[in-house]
């Protein structure tokens, strides 16, 4: 066996079982392969490996990530699509994937969120108070007509 098949089998085992410990998504396991020194070539065929083995879902990816950020980190859909584009994810996918999260859900979380920020600011007037909750609410990632909504109950 040649030194450079060797290489490839280690790194794909290597791969493998990273993909069976948790999601990733191609841009991710390019950028291991890449820091652990595989060419571009070798890391496309791992790649193709892996996806033709269902190591690689960037669709189950896509909903693991939306479900983990909105859950857990309580993003909103704007900044879950962002930082799915910076991983490469297709847009089509990231749409689908957007689609588990449930309006009604997503709304109330809004609210909750506000409420619970708002106990801990300071603002001389409603119109401060309103400006700092947009921008907290904003860097959660939510929409701007939802969150105008929501204050306008909320201020």
């Amino acid at each position: 066996m040649t030194e450079e098949n060797t290489v490839f089998k280690s790194s794909l085992n290597k791969a493998m079982h990273l993909c069976s410990r948790r999601e990733y998504c191609i841009s991710d396991i390019k950028n291991k392969l890449q820091t652990w020194g595989i060419n571009k070539s070798e890391s496309d065929k791992i790649i193709s490996v892996l996806k033709k083995e269902n190591f690689i879902n960037e669709m189950r990816y896509s909903e693991a990530f939306v479900k983990d950020k909105y859950n857990q980190n309580k993003w909103g859909k704007i900044k879950i699509k962002y930082s799915l584009k910076m991983k490469s994810i297709p847009s089509d996918l990231i749409e689908k994937a957007l689609e588990c999260i449930n309006e009604d859900t997503y709304i109330q979380r809004l609210k909750d969120i506000l409420a619970e920020r708002k106990k801990t600011i300071k603002a001389k007037n409603p119109y401060e108070m309103k400006g700092k909750l947009y921008r907290y609410a904003m860097s959660k990632g939510f929409e701007n007509s939802l969150i105008s909504d929501i204050l306008d109950d909320i201020v």
